[in-house]
C-alpha cells in the first residue's frame, strides 16, 4: 500500500470567480501523492456557518486572506506533518482542536477546508484513484440529477429583483448528458425572452445565471417558464423550476421584506404567496423560504408545501447538529451540502449521512465565489447526493464541475439519479 504519510503542507492566496482572494492549499503525501484545492466563498452567508478568516485590511477592500494563509503555513501544517492522510476523520479532528470556536474563526474556516479537502485529494492521488472512489470504495458512481441556475437576483446580482435564482431541473431527461442539453436549450431560450421584452441578456451574475430588473419576483417565474415553453421542452414534465429565496437576506424585523417591490409582508404571508407560486408555477424545489432561525415558520411552511422539495441552506448550514434538530422538529425534507459552511470534510460527511439516514434529499452546492477547480462534482458522486447545484452552463467555474460529470458519465459505468432524487422522499 501506498504510504499516506503527510509530509509537507502548503498555502498561497488564491483568487475566487468573483475576483476575490480566497486561500489555495497543496499536501504532499510519502507515497508521492499531492492534494491541490483552492476554497470557495459565498456570498449570501448564514450566520451559523464556519467564517472565513479575512485580513479586514487595505488589500482587496479588506478581503486579503493572508491571515488564513498563515494559519496553513504555521499551525495546522506543525499539526498535519507526520498524521496519516487516509484517516480523514484524524486529520479533521487535529484541525478543529486548534481552534477553541466551532466556526473556526480563530484558523479561519477557509483555511480548515483547504487542508481537509487537500488531504482527501491527496489520498485519491496517492491511490491512482478518482476522488468520488475514496468516498465510495464498492459503489457503482451515482450521476446527480443538476439544478441550474437561469435567472439571478439577490446577492448574487445586485438585487435587481429580491430572489435569489431562479433555476431548472430537468425532471424528465434519462441521463445527465441530455439534462444539460435540455437545460441549456432552456437558458438560450429564456434569453431570448428576456430580449423580447426589452431586457438585456448579456448581463450575466456571479453564477453565470441572466441578471434583469424586472417588474416583480413573480415576473421572474414568469420568464423562465417562457423560456421552458419556448424552447419546446414539457413544461413540468421534461424541465422544472426551482427557486433559492435566501431569506435570510430578506428578513427585517421578524417579517420578509421585498425592497424591489417596496413590500413587506409576516412570514404567514408569505408562505401564502410560495403556496400560491407553485399552484401556478411549475416548481418542485424551494430553497430558503425563511429565516435561518425561525423554526416556527419553516413548520408552518413544510405543512403548506407538502409536495415541493423544501431545501434548507441557512438553516440547517451544513451542521449535522441542525440537520438532527430540523427532523426532530418535522421542518423541511432536503439539506443544501456545502462544505465550507461546515469548513471540513468529515463535518459535511457526517451532515449528508445524517440527511440520508431520515430520507432527507441532499443536495451537493458550489458558491457564489467558486474556483476552476472539480472535486464538488466528486464529491456529490462518492456521497451519492442525488442532486447538484453549481450555478448556470456558463463561466468556467460551472462549466468545470459540469464537464467532469459528463466526463464521468461517458467514460465509467454509472447510473443516473433523475427525478427520483427529488424530495419529498418521505
Amino acid at each position: 500500500m501506498p504510504n499516506t504519510t503527510i509530509t509537507a503542507l502548503d498555502a498561497w492566496e488564491a483568487l475566487d470567480s468573483r475576483g476575490r482572494p480566497t486561500v489555495g492549499c497543496r499536501i504532499t503525501l510519502q507515497g508521492g501523492g499531492v492534494g491541490r484545492v483552492i476554497t470557495p466563498s459565498g456570498a449570501s452567508t448564514g450566520d451559523f456557518e464556519a467564517i472565513e478568516l479575512r485580513d479586514r485590511d487595505d488589500r482587496y477592500s479588506g478581503f486579503g486572506t493572508r491571515r488564513a494563509v498563515a494559519s496553513l503555513r504555521g499551525p495546522i501544517a506543525e499539526t498535519l506533518i507526520g498524521m496519516d492522510a487516509a484517516d480523514q476523520v484524524a486529520v479533521d479532528s487535529a484541525i478543529a482542536a486548534l481552534d477553541s470556536d466551532a466556526a473556526l474563526s480563530g484558523i479561519g474556516g477557509n483555511a480548515a477546508l483547504g487542508a481537509s479537502l487537500a488531504t482527501l485529494t491527496a489520498v485519491a492521488d496517492t491511490n491512482r484513484e478518482p476522488l468520488w472512489r475514496v468516498l465510495d470504495p464498492t459503489g457503482v458512481p451515482l450521476i446527480p440529477l443538476p439544478m441550474v441556475n437561469i435567472v439571478s437576483g439577490g446577492a448574487h446580482a445586485g438585487r435587481a429583483i429580491d430572489i435569489q435564482d431562479i433555476l431548472v431541473i430537468p425532471v424528465g431527461s434519462t441521463s445527465f448528458t441530455e439534462g444539460i442539453e435540455w437545460v441549456s436549450r432552456v437558458r438560450s431560450a429564456t434569453a431570448e425572452l428576456l430580449t423580447e421584452q426589452g431586457g438585456w441578456a448579456a448581463l450575466v451574475a456571479d453564477e453565470g445565471g441572466l441578471s434583469a430588473r424586472l417588474d416583480s419576483n413573480e415576473a421572474a417565474l414568469a420568464l423562465v417558464t417562457g423560456g421552458i415553453e419556448r424552447s419546446g421542452l414539457g413544461v413540468g414534465t421534461d424541465v422544472a423550476i426551482a427557486v433559492d429565496i435566501a431569506a435570510s437576506q430578506l428578513v427585517d424585523a421578524g417579517q420578509i421584506r421585498l425592497r424591489s417591490e417596496n413590500t413587506t409582508l409576516t412570514s404567514d404571508e408569505w408562505i401564502e404567496r410560495l403556496v400560491q407560486w407553485a399552484q401556478q408555477y411549475p416548481i418542485v424545489s424551494i430553497e430558503d423560504p425563511l429565516g435561518d432561525d425561525d423554526w416556527g415558520a419553516w413548520r408552518r411552511a413544510s405543512l403548506e408545501l407538502q409536495n415541493i422539495q423544501l431545501l434548507g441552506d441557512d438553516l440547517f448550514a451544513t451542521n449535522a447538529s441542525r440537520v438532527d434538530h430540523g427532523i426532530s422538529q418535522q421542518v423541511a425534507n432536503s439539506v443544501l451540502i456545502k462544505p465550507n459552511q461546515a469548513g471540513l470534510v468529515s463535518r459535511t460527511a457526517d451532515a449528508v449521512a445524517t440527511s440520508q439516514r431520515a430520507a432527507y434529499a441532499t443536495v451537493v452546492s458550489a458558491r457564489s465565489g467558486d474556483t476552476e477547480d472539480h472535486w464538488l462534482a466528486d464529491l456529490a458522486v462518492g456521497w451519492r447526493a442525488g442532486q447538484i447545484k453549481v450555478g448556470s452552463t456558463m463561466r468556467s467555474e460551472r462549466t468545470s464541475k459540469w464537464n467532469r460529470l459528463l466526463e464521468l458519465e461517458a467514460t465509467e459505468k454509472t447510473t443516473y439519479a433523475g427525478r427520483a432524487a427529488l424530495a419529498p422522499l418521505r
